[in-house]
């Protein structure tokens, strides 16, 4: 189960990375989308791959799951969304500002150059 966790957590992070270093904004933002949900993966498995555990401390029971961890995933996925949410908006704006949606433009190198 672990392998299969470690494994699925790298190749979200692997995914988001390529998608992330991409010319257009799109792959960008879902590069940016994939890389929260790695690290999302990576912050539940630092409190251990709980089955069966209590998710409350309760007395008598000592099989239980840490809540920390979840905690901070469940405050990362509201992050997360606001970041994904700010980057498409970000993307619309820089698209209809410049007319492409191209991360490195020409264009904006180009006026540069004319100006001076």
């Amino acid at each position: 189960m672990e392998a299969l966790f470690a494994t699925v957590t790298g190749f979200l992070a692997a995914s988001g990375l390529y998608l992330a270093l991409r010319g257009r904004t799109f792959p960008v933002v879902v590069g940016l989308t994939l890389l929260s949900y790695a690290v999302n993966l990576f912050l539940f498995s630092t409190g251990g791959l709980t089955t069966n555990g209590a998710a409350v401390m309760q007395d008598g029971v000592t099989h239980y799951a840490d809540p920390l961890p979840q905690a901070l995933v469940l405050t990362a996925i509201v992050i997360g969304f606001a970041m994904t949410a700010f980057s498409v908006i970000l993307a619309m704006r820089v698209r209809g500002d410049q007319g492409s949606d191209q991360v490195n433009d020409q264009r904006a190198e180009e006026s540069k150059e004319e100006k001076s």
